[in-house]
């Protein structure tokens, strides 16, 4: 059952708009606000969101909201901060600016820039759908290499965008921010959980969110969401938070996929499946490698190495005897102790008990960071939690049972 209080925020960007039928930045958006609150003042660059969402004399947004330019979002947002503070009012209010990866990274970013080195109060968010969306599918900075677009089209002479996909996070940690953070549209909980996060946190803040364009980039709208965990999955969209400079968390891949998976599914690189196409995926498998080694996404769970932890060392000593029959593997058995230590952070695998079993929920869509629903936690016999949440225990049906938790 959903609360009233989150109910009425999941409406803060309300239906009714005009958003392309599995448009991923209007879902982005209202998990945005939701996560927000009503306490915020809004800008927004010129774009596909501002288009889709205010027309007159209509508007989906249920908290103020400011349009003005292509160019000046952060611009504008900076006034407003400014105005909150000279009344008083900043701590009450908080300010968000908006923009595509076109307004955010190439048209509007000397604002943005100059909004950062000035340090204004402000969580700036980019929703990247990878392309000018709005005004014809062109190329911005933030296409990724390959993709065939209208000003980077595939042809006898070109196989799509030559250039690499800006990496604006870390032209943003270039900046001094406080707060620099990347999340998808397929990972609800990560993106609620740092909105949350940035909004906590005092001065300039950068969250870049995949945001992915059924229409630009020519998929099957059912496939939003898988898209924009494949993207993960294969490591060419690392999900990073940076606290003060430092990389505090990169969400783990727990089985890694094939980018080939990830670019089948879309129209934008589909001439990269004709011949001669295989060397361009294989420099865009590259990419997602090179992400996955710089950032140590790998899970060790999915490496077959588990997490060098005292805890997890007395774990692997308590496992039991292999049964007589071979053709059975053998049960570890946990303590509440040992099952601690696979709590699915910082590499560990995320392990749970439910009625005396042991269950491997690492690669589970459901858990992210170890967590379920922002509620349930990893490494904890969840018995009594389950037994009182209002659904079934059947996801459980559908991961590995890996031991037996020790009474």
């Amino acid at each position: 059952m959903v609360s009233k209080t989150t109910e009425d925020l999941s409406h803060l960007f309300a239906s009714g708009h005009s958003a392309c039928a599995g448009c991923g930045q209007s879902l982005s958006v209202r998990l945005v606000l939701r996560a927000a609150g009503r306490n915020i003042i809004t800008t927004n660059s010129t774009g596909c969101l501002e288009v889709f969402s205010s027309n007159y004399p209509r508007s989906a947004w249920q908290v103020p909201w400011i349009h003005s330019l292509f160019e000046n979002a952060a611009s504008v947002a900076a006034g407003v901060e400014a105005a909150l503070r000279a009344t008083g009012r900043i701590d009450q209010i908080r300010v968000i600016g908006q923009g595509g990866d076109g307004g955010t990274g190439d048209i509007g970013f000397g604002a943005l820039s100059g909004m950062w080195e000035r340090g204004h109060d402000i969580l700036f968010i980019c929703y990247d759908n990878e392309n000018y969306a709005n005004t014809g599918v062109q190329r911005s900075g933030l296409t990724p290499y390959g993709s065939s677009t209208t000003t980077s089209p595939a042809g006898k002479v070109s196989w799509g965008n030559p250039r690499p996909k800006k990496n604006l996070p870390e032209i943003a940690l270039a900046h001094g921010l406080p707060y620099v953070a990347t999340t998808s549209v397929g990972y609800p909980f990560d993106l609620d959980k740092k909105v949350k996060k940035a909004l906590s946190i005092r001065g300039p803040k950068y969250l870049q969110i995949f945001a992915n364009c059924p229409l630009g980039w020519r998929h099957d709208t059912a496939f939003t969401i898988s898209i924009s965990k494949l993207v993960v999955e294969t490591g060419l969209y690392p999900l990073l938070e940076w606290e003060n400079g430092q990389l505090i968390s990169a969400r783990k891949i727990g089985k890694k996929k094939s980018v080939d998976e990830y670019l089948r599914l879309q129209g934008r690189f589909s001439h990269l499946f004709g011949p001669g196409g295989d060397k361009e995926i294989a420099k865009i498998q590259a990419i997602a490698d090179a992400n996955i080694a710089k950032y140590g996404l790998m899970s060790k769970s999915a490496t077959g190495v588990e997490p060098p932890d005292e805890t997890v060392e007395a774990a692997r000593a308590s496992v039991t005897a292999p049964p007589s029959s071979p053709t059975k593997p053998a049960v570890r058995t946990f303590t509440l102790g040992e099952l601690a230590a696979y709590n699915g952070r910082n590499g560990q695998p995320a392990y749970v008990a439910y009625k005396g079993k042991v269950y491997d929920v690492t690669s589970s869509s459901l858990w992210e960071d170890g967590e379920h629903q922002l509620e349930h936690k990893a490494g904890r016999d969840l018995t009594e939690d389950m037994n009182n949440a209002p659904h079934s225990d059947d996801t459980l049906d559908r991961v590995a049972m890996v031991g037996v938790l020790k009474n």
